[in-house]
């Protein structure tokens, strides 16, 4: 194919994205005329007023729940930013391809494991260690969001399409040596898929399906996963615990790679000589090096780095059945002290000089690796050929060195050497390297998403009842999504309408909002409260977890009512700023800032005593905190 060709199928599929923005996104970009004759902004803005009241709140009955449990975590005051999403692209370092806010968990990052998660400190006042995200809000006088929801020049300037997928071979516990035939066929069989599937996005088959992209070839890809991942999880539990590898099916579909797209040189990243600053893909603009946050000159506002050392599990081959136990135990604490590490980036902000994440951090965590790695290799030695050469493994980085793809290796987790460069789907043992920009610049910008991150004013946690029935505790390291971050490719079905103003909380719009004076800007995010009573999550991280009825609060047959998180952000957004459509939620390209992609994560790691208390208070209908 000539670069002329793929160059019309690139755009041919932009197109096509583009074209069907306003029909995916429902009313997202459908402008309404103003009341008293005052206009508001055209496309993307709506005066809050002109809203029709619409949030319907069922009548607790007789055996229903009405308490309310809140929990106060702050609003990110430690300044904890990363483009990680560890619930929806685990394994892939910035797979969000825009910025997050987080609070609670302290050492979260794409390549968490349940364990290091509960290992963390905590931004929560009550001790809760569970991590609660989402996508941050920017003012940008700049801003263009009153046009419909897709902007074909924001994906062509992020680069060519493209599937990554999470790495399996780097997340994979101890492998049996009786099964490590049979897993080393499935990874070949997964890094096949996924170059089928890359193979499909170049030729772009059908390109006028606005969702071609998700029923042609995610959806399938994630079938075919889930069935070689199952393949895997059997083999692996006929001589050793069986592990759940189910949040390592689906994949992603991403525009653009780190290192550069369209011809472009290779973009060079936050941290390294010469890297841009805050100007996406456009190369060297002749600033100094990016300052981590903890370094001096660093803005407290800088993306958190988080820390990425080469993969050990990838590199242990077959393990005999008496090491079994314990390599897992050592490849857990592996996790731990990254997870350490991580937490000490976040809680040392401010300290120490240019070299004190090398010599505080970095310097002390490789010491712990090479003890913990060579204790591997000697109980592999035992009762079978001892390992060599496992020591290189030991020296870790920084996320934002060299587009946080340290050779190939993060946290036993991340992208394994030769992974997918944004054209074939590459060779990766089950994932896709993709090599995703990293946020840069004081104001952690990416491709489309700039501007000035606008910090809430108040973040408000809160576990509630169900109108219908009493709820049942929610299990350790649940996972959740609300929202659909990619409404426009994937269509509107789990998107949901979260903007509002205070005061204004019966009614929730799509659309970016303009508030009286004296209100804030508010977005409210209502998760599911439907278990399915087993897993803590699915191939698509939606289907464990369902919507309980609306009118009646009723949850589906076959699930069981949970404590409801509502997550409500707000925000003193300048009253001028919302007059003018200036402000606009960070978003993956394609979307170009739509307010229907607005989205919200979980993961519950409250203790089994703090879920207790949570269940207690909501059953009695009391509000507690």
């Amino acid at each position: 194919m000539t670069h002329r060709e793929a160059d019309r199928r690139k755009f041919r599929l932009i197109a096509s994205l583009s074209a069907v923005a306003v029909v995916a996104a429902g009313t997202a970009t459908v402008a309404l005329a103003a009341k008293d004759g005052e206009p508001a902004p055209v496309g993307a803005f709506v005066r809050i007023e002109q809203v029709a009241k619409n949030v319907v709140t069922p009548k607790v009955q007789q055996n229903g729940a009405s308490g309310v449990f809140t929990v106060d975590c702050g609003t990110n005051e430690s300044g904890k930013f990363s483009a990680d999403n560890p619930v929806a692209q685990p394994g892939l370092p910035h797979g969000a391809q825009h910025v997050h806010d987080f609070v609670g968990n302290l050492s979260i990052s794409a390549d968490s494991s349940d364990e290091s998660l509960a290992d963390s400190e905590t931004t929560c006042k009550n001790g809760d260690k569970s991590s609660y995200f989402w996508p941050v809000v920017r003012i940008n006088p700049k801003a263009n969001v009153n046009s419909s929801g897709s902007g074909p020049d924001k994906v062509k300037e992020a680069g060519a399409p493209h599937i990554a997928c999470p790495s399996v071979k780097d997340r994979l516990p101890a492998v049996p040596q009786q099964a490590r035939g049979e897993v080393d066929r499935n990874l070949e069989l997964l890094d096949k898929q996924l170059k089928e599937a890359n193979d499909r996005v170049a030729r772009n088959e059908n390109p006028g399906d606005p969702n071609f992209v998700n029923n042609a070839i995610l959806g399938p890809l994630r079938d075919k996963r889930v069935a070689t991942l199952d393949r895997m999880a059997i083999a692996i539990g006929r001589s050793a615990p069986k592990p759940n590898l189910t949040s390592l099916a689906d994949c992603e579909m991403f525009f653009g790679a780190g290192h550069g797209g369209n011809g472009q040189a290779p973009r060079k990243f936050s941290g390294q000589q010469g890297g841009s600053e805050g100007h996406g893909q456009h190369g060297d603009h002749g600033q100094a090096p990016r300052k981590f946050a903890g370094q001096p000159g660093g803005n407290g506002d800088d993306a958190t780095p988080t820390v990425k050392c080469p993969s050990v599990r990838g590199e242990l081959g077959a393990v005999p059945d008496q090491a079994i136990a314990e390599v897992d135990r050592n490849l857990a604490l592996l996790d731990k002290q990254i997870a350490e590490a991580n937490q000490r980036i976040v809680t040392s902000k401010g300290q120490g000089g240019p070299n004190f994440i090398n010599n505080a951090i970095l310097g002390p965590l490789k010491d712990k690796r090479v003890a913990t790695i060579d204790r591997m290799a000697i109980a592999i030695g035992r009762n079978g050929q001892k390992p060599q050469g496992l020591e290189r493994l030991a020296p870790c980085k920084l996320s934002n060195d060299n587009g946080g793809n340290n050779n190939g290796g993060n946290n036993n987790g991340g992208n394994n050497n030769g992974g997918n460069n944004g054209n074939n789907g590459g060779n990766n043992n089950g994932g896709g390297d993709a090599a995703l920009a990293v946020p840069s610049g004081p104001n952690l910008e990416l491709v489309g998403n700039n501007g000035k991150i606008e910090r809430p004013a108040q973040v408000k946690i809160e576990y509630r009842g169900n109108a219908a029935s009493k709820v049942t505790a929610m299990p350790k390291f649940l996972k959740m999504i609300v929202g659909d971050a990619k409404p426009t490719s994937r269509g509107p079905a789990n998107a949901r309408a979260t903007w509002t103003c205070s005061g204004f909380e019966d009614r929730l719009s799509d659309k970016y909002v303009i508030c009286p004076n004296g209100s804030k800007v508010m977005r409210v995010h209502d998760f599911a409260s439907c278990w399915d009573g087993k897993n803590t999550d699915s191939a698509n991280h939606r289907d464990h977890v369902k919507f309980a009825d609306k009118n009646s609060g009723k949850c589906p047959s076959g699930t069981k009512a949970i404590p409801q998180l509502r997550i409500s952000i707000s925000y003193n957004i300048p009253r001028d700023v919302q007059e003018k459509g200036q402000y606009q939620l960070d978003a993956f390209p394609e979307e170009n800032h739509n307010p229907f992609s607005d989205h919200n994560d979980y993961v519950n790691v409250n203790s089994e005593q703090t879920m207790a208390q949570i269940v207690k208070c909501v059953n009695e209908g009391r509000k507690c905190s």
